[in-house]
């Protein structure tokens, strides 16, 4: 596997455990998603740490920051979302006793 194709799995494997941090931290903070922020900014120190032969041009946390981005952030959202509503399990409201999904469950 080349050095690309381990730097991407490195940053969605990052991406989905600060997906899950954020998402447990977003159930008991309202600024859970700064941890996101915070392990993203670490993740070049990460990537550098694992991958040992980097091409010379991946070497600078810039660029690495911004071929990860995508990745990460998809990563990242969905693992937050998935994690957050695991969590607090929410209920659905209905608005009107009309509706599809009201008739199906309380039919």
């Amino acid at each position: 596997m080349n050095a690309e194709n381990k730097m991407s799995i490195i940053f969605y494997g990052i991406g989905a455990l600060a997906g899950v941090i954020s998402g447990i931290l977003s159930t008991q903070a309202p600024m859970g998603y700064v941890a996101g922020l915070l392990v993203y900014l670490i993740s070049p120190k990460v990537v550098m740490a694992v991958v040992k032969d980097l091409p010379e041009e991946l070497k600078n946390d810039r660029v690495l920051l911004r071929k990860g981005i995508w990745g990460f952030l998809l990563f990242w959202l969905y693992f937050t979302l998935f994690s957050y509503n695991l969590i607090l399990q929410p209920e659905p409201k209905f608005y009107s006793n009309q509706s599809l999904l009201y008739n199906i469950t309380k039919g």
